[in-house]
């Protein structure tokens, strides 16, 4: 066995062992249970959701803001967390608040812990924007439920992250990048069912990146994930590896003209909504 051999079963046993043992993964925030309970809770009211969710101020804020964007702009912006509630719907909140909790759930330990975590949050929220600007444009009906579906579908390789508890575990980004491939999907899929979110959800971890999946006629939300993360990869595939936008089953579902493609071979949908795919994506970073 090679010396980088030897390194990579090293970091491939921590993973394991951490994949195995349920208590250390990581777990969703107190204030953010709260509020998935209430959530699923149907004598849960208005009042009682905004009372929960007032106790994470930060949260609060976001969600404020969130509501006061374009997508959601009515003739007066909403001015209490209740009617900002009242305007988003369950639903949205739903999946505002597992972003929110996404963005800080996972201790870091060291510049090059940190590093992994912004190289990998920074793909993440590209694709995610990707796939929420492309979502009402092809007929979807919530950007939200995509923009959560793709970051959640790579959670797996945030969880990697938390089977290294200090500085010196920490693999460099090439033994990262191999363990993300070996384990991302199943430890993503562990830790989503020990969340407990939606099974739609743990579908998508499931087939995000196999471009040639897809289910029913008109688009959905894999193909928007996929969609989202292919062209995210574009930049970074030097070796040529992904396939041609036309051989992916989400593409061969677009009529024209939302099929064209650009100069490069990009989506042409997402070459001109680059400013609004980059407005999201710095909110989320």
């Amino acid at each position: 066995m090679s010396a980088a051999e030897s390194d990579y079963s090293v970091y491939r046993r921590v993973v394991t062992q951490f994949m195995n043992g349920e208590e250390q993964l990581p777990s969703l925030p107190t204030i953010t249970l709260d509020i998935r309970r209430a959530l699923v809770n149907p004598n849960t009211s208005v009042l009682g959701l905004t009372r929960v969710i007032s106790k994470d101020p930060a949260l609060s804020a976001l969600l404020m803001k969130h509501a006061s964007s374009i997508a959601f702009r009515t003739t007066q912006a909403p001015k209490t967390l209740e009617q900002v509630i009242r305007l988003l719907g369950m639903l949205e909140v739903d999946r505002v608040t597992l972003v929110h909790s996404l963005k800080s759930l996972f201790t870091l330990h060291g510049v090059a812990h940190r590093n992994l975590f912004i190289s990998v949050w920074g793909r993440m929220t590209q694709q995610a924007s990707i796939s929420a600007v492309l979502a009402r444009p092809l007929g979807f009906p919530s950007a939200d439920h995509a923009l959560l579906a793709s970051l959640l579908s790579d959670v797996g390789e945030l969880a990697i992250l938390s089977a290294f508890k200090d500085a010196s575990q920490v693999p460099s980004p090439e033994v990262y990048a191999r363990l993300c491939r070996e384990y991302g999907k199943s430890l993503g899929i562990i830790v989503l069912k020990k969340w407990a979110v939606d099974e739609c959800y743990i579908d998508v971890v499931r087939n995000a990146g196999d471009w040639t999946f897809t289910e029913g006629r008109g688009v959905c939300l894999i193909d928007l994930v996929n969609l989202g993360r292919y062209h995210a990869l574009r930049d970074e595939d030097v070796h040529g590896r992904l396939p041609l936008l036309g051989e992916l089953a989400a593409h061969r579902k677009l009529v024209p003209p939302l099929d064209a493609q650009d100069a490069t071979g990009a989506l042409a949908l997402v070459a001109s909504q680059q400013e609004a795919i980059q407005r999201m994506t710095s909110s989320l970073r």
